[in-house]
């Protein structure tokens, strides 16, 4: 009983932790973040050190709940 106890304690913990449900990426010079709702039609998809990026007029977004935020890849 005890074991089935600390299991289900256990199960708990690990389903009841917080995730990250947004990611803002800003930069220290900017107050605010646009988001971009839909990408246009001729961005390019690239892999940056195994993390995918949508790249289109020279800047790199990532994609979010809300839609696409600028980011600098480093």
């Amino acid at each position: 009983m005890r074991t089935i106890l600390i299991l289900l304690a256990f199960v708990f913990t690990l389903s009841s932790s917080s995730c990250a449900r947004k990611v803002v990426v800003a930069t220290p010079n900017t107050k605010t973040v646009n988001v971009v709702r839909v990408a246009p039609k001729n961005h390019k998809v690239v892999m940056v050190k195994g993390r995918k990026y949508y790249y289109w007029n020279g800047r790199y977004h990532q994609k979010t709940r809300k839609g696409y935020v600028v980011i600098k890849v480093r």
